[in-house]
């Protein structure tokens, strides 16, 4: 069972042929949505080393990586079948050193004011940045990992506000 999804409850991407289907949000309101989602990419010393210096074959990994999650977040609904179209008021990915991996922790924000939610479009938006990183450093390393693809808060909604809780065990 999903947490907080009662098992009883009717499947809303089925329509009563069992075929998929987008839900009808017009009846909702439009309210503030927030969601923001994380990654993280893992590679070597050296392919670290090197995009910091800035010594990357194809050039700036991480400021293409930013543009190319904002840009993602903006497509989401053309790349995940049954999303809707949002009008996106912001997007925000941060790119952020790690040396403890080594690599990249990824963070991306969506906020709007429509009748469903952006946390598609945050995870989107991280994917999408994480991939790029890969393809601008791959000449450097073709055993980078993209890792922990996961969503991290969302706010508004029907559902309410939702945060991880990251497993501290």
């Amino acid at each position: 069972m999903t947490q907080g999804f009662p098992t009883n409850q009717p499947l809303t991407h089925l329509d009563n042929q069992g075929q998929a289907q987008m839900v009808d949000v017009s009846a909702k309101a439009t309210t503030k949505r927030q969601a923001v989602a994380a990654a993280q990419v893992r590679m070597s010393s050296a392919t670290f080393e090197a995009i910091e210096a800035g010594n990357a074959p194809k050039g700036d990994v991480l400021g293409t990586a930013r543009l190319a999650g904002i840009m993602a977040a903006k497509q989401t609904s053309q790349l995940i079948p049954l999303c809707h179209p949002l009008p996106l008021h912001k997007v925000e990915v941060q790119v952020t050193p790690d040396t403890q991996l080594p690599g990249y922790q990824i963070q991306a924000s969506v906020t709007t004011k429509a009748e469903t939610g952006v946390e598609m479009e945050a995870l989107t938006a991280v994917s999408v940045a994480a991939l790029t990183l890969y393809d601008m450093a791959k000449a450097l390393e073709k055993s980078i990992q993209i890792e922990s693809i996961r969503l991290l808060s969302k706010t508004g909604g029907k559902s309410g506000d939702y945060v991880l809780q990251e497993d501290v065990s």
